[in-house]
């Protein structure tokens, strides 16, 4: 199984992005990043209230250019909810094209783009053929119609993450993928509820957020749907109903994705997830696994992973996803749910 990490610039502590992922080469299989100051899934690299760290740039480009040299290909996020007013601009079109002639001709090519936009990757695959197109697991592509709407715009979708443990889908879609010269890929460590009514919202304050940080909101709201359900007694447990895979469960998706991605980006550990899924076993806390991870709300409380039912995967597999009328994630929950040792 190869997996696609996230890019992390520098920080003050030491800590490099390239000397993170080194004893893990032969396991990933891409680097994914965001362009400076540019919106994307996550929050802009690289800018702080108006400030751009020039050199932070620099650095992620040196670093990209060695990761490409090892043989890891080198993936580009354009997967923001919204561009506002120009998403359909010359200039917009104007401004992908160079960050890509950017990088190619600092780092040796972009192998891949990953958009959530019809028309960005309408632009690469006109203007730069030999780098493929990716679809964004922001456009909730769930269903074989999904894919063929526009297949002829993307060479490889990232499955819905709320069937990720709908396994027979998982393979519909991975068949259906295939027999379009296509690829199947899947985010496994995503801590988002599933299904979640404030997903898109959340998506669009992400994209807008340099307007938002430069603007005078109202403070006595949580924006966050996730923040705001699971803060609630009695709702902890909806954490465990969730899309993500434990690393002891990956396996039981080779040979049907392509590739398995990690949600590192933002990570406070992002060799942590790496490692444990590289190994296939995970010793912690479950909420540590995941971006975002909620340890803060559920502190001075854990969800030990050693303490999981041996059967959960094989359960949450092949229920019928009736969250509602089953209690078998709240009892989970309830054993593997620990006070953190002092």
């Amino acid at each position: 199984m190869k997996f696609l990490v996230g890019y992390q610039l520098p920080s003050e502590d030491g800590f490099t992005f390239l000397n993170t992922i080194e004893p893990y080469f032969s396991h990933i299989g891409e680097v994914f990043f965001p362009w400076i100051d540019t919106p994307s899934g996550r929050s802009a690299l690289g800018n702080s209230d108006g400030y751009i760290d020039w050199s932070a740039q620099e650095h992620m480009v040196k670093e990209l250019s060695d990761i490409r040299k090892r043989g890891i290909r080198l993936d580009l996020l354009l997967n923001a909810n919204c561009y506002g007013a120009e998403a359909l601009s010359e200039r917009f079109c104007n401004r992908i094209l160079s960050i890509i002639d950017y990088l190619c001709s600092r780092t040796g090519g972009v192998d891949v783009v990953t958009t959530a936009s019809p028309f960005v990757a309408d632009s690469v695959k006109k203007h730069f053929p030999n780098t493929k197109v990716r679809a964004s697991v922001n456009m909730s592509i769930g269903t074989v119609k999904a894919i063929e709407y526009l297949d002829d715009l993307f060479d490889s979708f990232y499955l819905q993450r709320e069937y990720n443990r709908d396994l027979s889908r998982v393979r519909l879609l991975s068949d259906a993928c295939k027999a379009r010269g296509k690829e199947l890929y899947m985010l496994a460590n995503s801590g988002c509820l599933n299904f979640c009514t404030g997903h898109i919202f959340h998506d669009n304050l992400v994209a807008h957020e340099k307007e938002i940080r430069s603007t005078r909101n109202v403070c006595d709201f949580e924006p966050l749907t996730c923040i705001r359900h699971l803060s609630k007694a009695g709702n902890k447990h909806v954490f465990l109903q969730g899309s993500w895979i434990r690393p002891e469960d990956i396996h039981n998706y080779e040979g049907i994705v392509s590739g398995v991605k990690l949600a590192t980006r933002t990570h406070a550990r992002p060799a942590h997830i790496i490692s444990a899924y590289t190994r296939g076993k995970f010793v912690g806390n479950l909420l540590d696994l995941c971006e975002p991870g909620y340890s803060s709300i559920f502190e001075p409380y854990i969800i030990d992973n050693t303490l999981m039912p041996e059967d959960f995967f094989k359960r949450v597999t092949e229920c019928n996803k009736q969250c509602h009328t089953c209690d078998y994630c709240r009892n989970a929950f309830d054993k593997a749910f620990v006070k953190m040792c002092e």
